[in-house]
């Protein structure tokens, strides 16, 4: 997060497309070989309504801008960065001088440099990014949002005893940046949502607590705030009661909201920098079989109106689609100018960068794609398994793929759902996971920027009791 500082309503985008480009100028007349410049603002809001009061309520404005320099043309430059949130002229030169005194005392890097300026651009036409509404509703009925959705999910059954509340977010951003070799963009974002988190308890005393949420760009997009309760009513309700299981080898099958997390492990494996530092099990893969037929997995920045969509990359390329499997073959790395040049491969569009620092690599919109039969379908054929709806702990190592951690879910029995199971870990190998994925339901639902549908992955060890 950029530091907050008081946001001028004098500052209008082109004055921002202005400043931008001026701090690449002040850069350049320092003694800057190159310089790139971004500006970001924004306003957030939210609260947190417990047992029907409201017990946080915060909201923010912040504006920031930060640039980055480049030294040397022989090959090879040396480079720095610095940010601040003082848009002064004071400010504003000492946030140059200090990025060119950093980059003088740094070592000359041949990779380091701006993308070529024939590879810069962004996407054309309305990408469904923006809505006023999202600042349009009073704090008043914000704050009823997440009192509504705490009170759908405690008024739902008489063992919901309790709760962690609910909560209402919205945010808008808008960043511009601009470079020396003529690039020059901006958009602008919104987000909002709606959460419940209540707890359930029977007469044993054993506790239960569970959520569900939804996001959206735009209000008129946002679910209820009584649907988003009720579901996370019966999604807590169901964990009642619940056992450790047998240690054993059975069917695992991820709910999509937690599928999701193994789309990011395949982010990381085919993450530039990872691979280029041998810190990934799929360096040197490309083109080889490293998962199952059915398994394609797609990076898509340009899909109007989803979390991961933007026009340009953080180095003022066009985003763009990848494939990163397809049928269960590597096809492609994702990566930033800096990675690609070290790979001797051109980046994908996937330059992610903030007010400060090098630009890293980050995800668009992230999927696994549909599968063909129903999450139903899929469930009836599991005569017996493990059904997981929560991982906990980070047991994952992208160096050899080993995987380890911490689950809680529901138990399958001939293709039903019966009880709940807690206290249990799931291991296994991420390399031999994704070659044992033997079912991908059609379910698949933006609910962020990583999204999977539900998927079933045979030969994995539960460690129970």
């Amino acid at each position: 997060m950029f530091t907050a500082t008081p946001i001028s309503s004098a500052q209008s985008k082109t004055d921002m497309q202005q400043l931008a480009a001026d701090v690449v100028e002040r850069a350049l007349r320092a003694g800057a070989t190159e310089a790139e410049a971004v500006i970001r603002e924004g306003d957030e809001f939210s609260t947190l309504v417990r047992l029907g009061q409201v017990e946080t309520l915060k909201e923010s404005g912040a504006r920031g801008i930060g640039v980055r320099v480049f030294l040397g043309s022989n090959g090879a430059h040396r480079t720095a960065n610095t940010s601040t949130s003082d848009f002064t002229e004071a400010g504003l030169d000492q946030l140059v001088r200090g990025a060119i005194d950093l980059a003088q005392v740094t070592s000359e890097d041949p990779f380091a440099g701006l993308p070529d300026q024939a590879a810069m651009g962004r996407l054309d036409g309305s990408l469904d990014l923006y809505y006023e509404d999202v600042y349009s509703m009073p704090a008043a009925e914000r704050i009823d949002y997440a009192r509504r959705a705490e009170a759908a999910a405690l008024s739902a059954d008489p063992r919901l005893k309790n709760s962690d509340g609910g909560s209402f977010d919205a945010a808008t951003g808008h960043k511009v940046m601009a470079n020396s070799r003529g690039f020059v963009g901006e958009y602008q974002r919104s987000y909002c949502s709606v959460a419940a988190m209540p707890i359930a308890q029977t007469e044993q005393g054993g506790m239960q607590r569970d959520y569900w949420f939804s996001s959206a760009r735009t209000l008129a997009k946002l679910a209820s705030p009584e649907s988003i309760g009720a579901e996370a009513a019966r999604r807590t309700l169901r964990r009642l009661n619940a056992r450790r299981v047998p240690t054993q080898r059975v069917p695992i099958v991820f709910a999509p909201e937690i599928a999701r997390s193994l789309v990011g492990n395949i982010f990381e494996a085919a993450n530039g920098d990872s691979v280029y530092r041998g810190a990934s099990f799929w360096a040197n893969q490309l083109g080889q079989q490293v998962a199952s037929s059915n398994v394609t997995v797609i990076d898509d920045g340009t899909i109007p109106g989803l979390f991961g969509t933007a026009p340009f990359d953080g180095e003022g390329l066009p985003t763009r689609r990848t494939v990163i499997v397809e049928n269960g073959v590597l096809k492609n790395y994702l990566l930033n100018t800096y990675t690609g040049r070290k790979l001797s491969m051109q980046s994908t569009g996937n330059a992610s960068r903030g007010l400060a620092g090098t630009p890293g690599i980050g995800a668009g919109n992230l999927f696994l794609e549909n599968g063909s039969v129903s999450p139903e379908q899929l469930l009836a054929d599991v005569k017996v398994g493990f059904y997981v709806t929560e991982l906990m702990g980070f047991g994952v190592n992208m160096v050899t793929g080993d995987y380890s951690r911490g689950a809680a879910g529901l138990w399958i029995e001939n293709g039903e759902l019966t009880f709940a199971v807690e206290e249990i870990t799931i291991a296994g190998n991420l390399k031999e996971m994704l070659n044992n994925v033997s079912a991908i339901a059609n379910d698949l639902e933006f609910r962020g920027a990583v999204a999977s549908p539900t998927l079933r992955i045979d030969g994995m060890t539960i460690a129970g009791e």
